[in-house]
């Protein structure tokens, strides 16, 4: 492998995030207790300077570094900005969180920066050797995340189905580039494109080889049948790594699937289309049905997750370029309503209580009009009702879905999406229509108060001019 300095300048939000992860271990060594506020402003600076770093080194165009193993264009730094962002809302909404529960130490922060780190290597990668360091980096970290509860039976026993089938579909994953390495003898991702665009090689194998690979992303994703750890990990994690898992890693799985399945496996989209419109239909069906029967508000975020997963496969078994742009769309209105939703539940938890059941919401309107029309908003836009972000983002898959004249599946989007609504109109009617059976205070510091209404509220925006965030994802996909 040759090597220049000049190599170095597309991973610099990557090296610099990595320095300042160390720096951060190494600090928060000498920190006690109470200075751990350190530790929280040094993660959210890292942040923010990575933003300023990311936005200062893109050029607009496709460049590529150490051997075309790393790649950084306009979708990496649309992506690793969203990611930037999710982590810096994740880690203010915990902060009050986990001091409550002494929780709050250097490991949230330095674990979830090396997840983030992670993510980015992900959205970046341009060789399987790379998603492989990538995803193994935020498994890892997610691993040991969801079990910082140390003395929680539930976060134990999350984290050890987390990790047991998460190396499965690692394997699974591994399996496949295995097979996929051996048809083709080569790992670059847009090279492999190339061999299968020529049409000389056995079509049996890399179907094989497909097929496993589209498990492990399956897996990553959280897509039906491979859904299994979702509820349980999502219930069983303190509700800061809930909040977390939650979001920023969906950019890093859509960013995998592109480059996997569209820069190195477009040429069998054929083949993989079936296999992902089972997937999504799979994913509809059982995401917003079993969603109706739980109780726990996480349980019931988790399998309504599931039924987004679904949506956001819509767009990509597209095929096209506006396909793949309404999918990041997607996926970005998914984050930023899980942020806020998620947010909500740390919101109203405080020491000693876990807002978890669906009934901790009853009467919220008593208790705080605006944060149950905060709620409202973002419980509107997960079920789609017009004109919030939901809306547009489900609006702009389905016109992509009927492009290619898969209407019947549109159809069915349609009606499982009316499904769906009904559990996240329960919450609303929980907040407005019941008597609460909590009285206690809110407990919120004012930065949380603030930021859990901007989240909100952009939503809300976001929803009224949709068309700034979704040119910016068609401006990065489409030629």
């Amino acid at each position: 492998m040759t090597f220049a300095t000049a190599h170095l300048l597309p991973l610099a939000p990557e090296i610099f995030v990595l320095a300042m992860v160390c720096l951060i271990l190494v600090v928060d060594l000498f920190l006690s207790d109470t200075n751990r506020g350190v530790t929280y402003l040094l993660s959210q600076a890292t942040l923010v300077g990575a933003v300023a770093i990311t936005l200062g080194v893109s050029t607009g165009e496709t460049r590529f570094a150490f051997n075309d193993t790393f790649v950084a264009d306009p979708m990496s730094d649309l992506l690793k900005i969203a990611i930037y962002v999710a982590v810096f809302v994740v880690f203010l909404y915990s902060r009050e969180y986990l001091r409550m529960r002494q929780l709050f130490k250097g490991e949230f922060y330095v674990l979830g920066l090396f997840g983030m780190l992670g993510m980015m290597v992900l959205v970046s990668a341009n060789n399987f050797l790379t998603i492989y360091l990538g995803l193994e980096l935020l498994s890892l970290s997610l691993y040991a995340m969801v079990a910082l509860r140390r003395d929680s039976v539930a976060a134990s026993e999350a984290a050890m189905k987390y990790f047991v089938l998460g190396a499965l579909a690692s394997g699974m994953l591994l399996y496949g580039i295995s097979m996929l390495y051996g048809v083709s003898g080569t790992l670059d991702l847009r090279e492999l494109g190339t061999l299968i665009a020529e049409g000389d090689h056995n079509r049996v194998l890399l179907a094989f080889g497909l097929v496993f690979v589209i498990v492990g992303i399956a897996f990553k994703l959280g897509a039906v049948p491979f859904h299994m750890w979702i509820p349980d990990v999502y219930h069983g994690a303190p509700t800061a790594v809930t909040l977390y898992l939650s979001t920023a890693p969906k950019l890093a799985a859509f960013a995998m699937f592109m480059r996997v399945m569209v820069d190195g496996l477009e040429g069998l989209h054929g083949d993989w289309q079936g296999i992902i419109i089972i997937l999504a239909v799979l994913s509809l069906a059982v995401g917003n049905v079993v969603a109706i029967a739980q109780s726990n508000i996480k349980r019931m975020l988790a399998y309504s997750t599931i039924a987004h997963v679904g949506f956001l496969l819509l767009g990509l078994l597209a095929g096209t370029p506006e396909g793949y742009a309404a999918a990041m769309f997607y996926t970005i209105a998914y984050v930023l309503m899980g942020l806020g939703a998620f947010g909500m539940i740390v919101f109203l938890s405080r020491s000693g209580f876990e807002a978890e059941r669906l009934d901790d919401f009853k009467g919220l309107n008593e208790r705080s009009p605006w944060y149950a029309f905060m709620m409202l908003i973002l419980m509107f836009s997960l079920a789609g009702v017009p004109p919030f972000l939901g809306f547009w983002a489900k609006l702009a898959v389905l016109r992509e879905v009927v492009a290619v004249e898969l209407w019947w599946l549109a159809i069915v989007a349609v009606v499982f999406s009316i499904i769906g609504a009904f559990y996240y109109l329960r919450i609303v009617k929980l907040m407005y229509f019941d008597k609460p059976e909590d009285t206690a205070p809110i407990v919120a510091s004012s930065d949380m108060r603030f930021m859990l209404s901007a989240n909100s509220l952009a939503v809300l925006g976001f929803g009224l001019f949709p068309g700034a965030l979704l040119a910016v994802c068609v401006a990065v996909l489409v030629p």
